[in-house]
């Protein structure tokens, strides 16, 4: 059987700030802690899986740039024993980064972004990269522009990089950023098709179906979220929607069956930061799909993993070893 995973999309250098509330614009707030991280989709999930130390093989697939923040984020990886034989330094761009503010006891960010090195990222990075690991994940769709770019032959550049690796014989597993609806419609279904496994969390399955996933008092609204993973289902994922929210997730496959899950309970004093909780989630949920687990144990495995994520303010500080995991659920 096949093993392995490799990651490509975003790396980031996150800048964590820990702030005691939103301001409104014009007021202040209290920079509570601050310190840096790695992040972005990439970076997250092979970090949460590297925590694990379940001995699946680990490959790199991005664009830093030549500089001290792409050196850590190098570091970073290599620490974990990661093989970055897919990340490549541009001389044109920055590593891109992100100042992701946190408020405390409600763990909500809000990100300011320069895309920097990742807008480089493009179909031909994908042509000398290893395609005989189990798994291909890319994150994030709607934040990497040459592969969000048009493409005549495919719809997009991720689409044609994804039909070469599905050619390949790898499982793919997508995952997107939250952004205008619009932009959702026009550019991520081209790449639907060759997606195995989308996902995504409540917001973005909203703006990609066009409903309203949560109701006029905030709660979460299953039916219409039940609806958006069928919709996505109908614009070509080839296996299993999975929709995640504070609340919990749901994974509705393309053989009708349905999996939902609730969130563990959690105080408000115990977040500290909710940052990489999807990317986390994911990283479970990936996991369990590399070791052929069924989708309930996976969907356990993701949101127990994403449960360690909130109790830190970086993006990987609380990834739990899968012996933790495994404890957790008993």
């Amino acid at each position: 059987m096949r093993r392995g995973l490799l990651c490509a999309g975003n790396w980031v250098l996150d800048k964590v700030k820990l702030i005691d509330r939103w301001p409104g614009e014009g007021e202040l707030c209290n920079v509570l802690s601050q310190e840096k991280s790695g992040g972005g989709g990439a970076f997250n999930v092979l970090m949460d899986i590297a925590a694990m130390a379940c001995g699946i093989p680990l490959f790199a697939c991005g664009v830093l740039g030549e500089d001290s923040d792409g050196d850590y984020l190098m570091r970073l990886v290599q620490e974990r024993g990661i093989d970055v034989g897919g990340l490549v330094r541009s001389e044109r761009f920055p590593t891109s980064s992100t100042d992701v503010m946190t408020v405390k006891g409600t763990g909500r960010r809000t990100f300011f972004h320069d895309r920097g090195a990742n807008a480089e990222l493009s179909p031909g990075h994908f042509c000398e990269i290893r395609k005989d690991v189990r798994i291909f994940y890319l994150g994030y769709l709607l934040l990497l522009d040459s592969l969000d770019a048009h493409d005549p032959e495919y719809g997009t550049g991720a689409a044609r990089a994804l039909k070469a690796v599905v050619d390949a014989g790898c499982i793919t597993v997508v995952d997107v950023v939250t952004e205008d609806a619009v932009k959702f419609r026009d550019t991520v279904p081209p790449s639907l098709r060759y997606t195995d496994y989308l996902v995504l969390n409540e917001v973005e399955a909203g703006n990609c179906s066009g409903l309203r996933t949560r109701n006029a008092d905030g709660k979460v609204d299953l039916p219409a979220v039940e609806a958006s993973a069928r919709h996505l289902l109908g614009l070509g994922v080839r296996k299993t929607v999975v929709i995640h929210y504070p609340e919990g997730a749901v994974a509705v496959g393309s053989d009708g069956n349905v999996v939902l899950t609730e969130s563990l309970p959690i105080r408000p004093s115990e977040i500290l930061g909710s940052v990489g909780a999807g990317d986390a989630f994911c990283a479970g949920f990936i996991y369990g799909l590399h070791e052929n687990l069924d989708t309930e144990m996976c969907m356990e495995i993701a949101g127990v993993s994403a449960w360690f994520n909130l109790q830190s303010p970086t993006a990987t500080g609380g990834a739990p070893s899968l012996e933790k995991i495994l404890e957790h659920i008993g």
